[in-house]
């Protein structure tokens, strides 16, 4: 069975995801582009958006495996976009006509509407239901790849409090939100389901990855 893989995902030292509140202007709320600041310094970054240079050390390596074998992504409504993006018809995402992703792509959310086929190979569904369920379909789109969970930090705690993350990368960056959506809130225990292994980035943030062993 493919794995439910996440990759890249930026934490402060807090545990916030995100920052508040979330808009069209600040999709990260008070964080800004803080949590992501490791990222878009390095090669892989740059590759992906048509620009020169970049670092090419751990940051740059673990960032790497955030795309191979995957089959498909699921998300949360917020990282679809901004709260009430659901009332503009028009509203497809915040990468335009050619999204990161390459695949079918679940968005999780209340207000479903139908499919919206994207150039380079995304198509994003719209789906009302529970993690396993999203899961479920998501893992058939695949076609026998990986699944990733590409966020928020709400879509992820569900995830992994249902059981259902076989692999998470979470990036511990050195700052304080105080504020937002924490990642590990209701989580008690969930060390004792993975291997856990951390490596520490010149950089100066953090790189956890958990392992299911259960």
């Amino acid at each position: 069975m493919s794995l439910t893989r996440v990759h890249n995902f930026a934490i402060s030292l807090d545990g916030f995801g995100t920052g508040e509140p979330q808009s069209l202007e600040e999709p990260f709320g008070h964080a800004g582009e803080r949590l992501h600041e490791w990222m878009f310094a390095t090669r892989w970054w740059n590759e992906n958006v048509g620009e020169p240079g970049g670092t090419t050390g751990v940051d740059d390596a673990i960032a790497r495996r955030h795309q191979p074998g995957i089959g498909a992504e699921i998300m949360g409504a917020n990282k679809f976009g901004p709260p009430g993006w659901h009332e503009d018809p028009e509203w497809k995402g915040w990468w335009g006509e050619n999204p990161p992703f390459h695949s079918p792509t679940f968005v999780m959310t209340h207000h479903t509407r139908e499919p919206i086929e994207m150039q380079g190979g995304t198509t994003f569904h719209f789906r009302d239901a529970s993690p396993a369920e999203v899961l479920e379909e998501a893992r058939a789109a695949a076609d026998g790849q990986d699944v990733r969970l590409g966020g928020g930090a709400t879509v992820i705690r569900d995830f992994l409090a249902a059981g259902l993350v076989d692999h998470l990368h979470a990036v511990v960056v050195p700052i304080l939100l105080g504020r937002g959506v924490r990642l590990w809130d209701g989580l008690e225990g969930l060390e004792s389901d993975y291997e856990i292994e951390s490596v520490a980035s010149p950089s100066g943030v953090t790189h956890l990855t958990l392992t299911r062993t259960r």
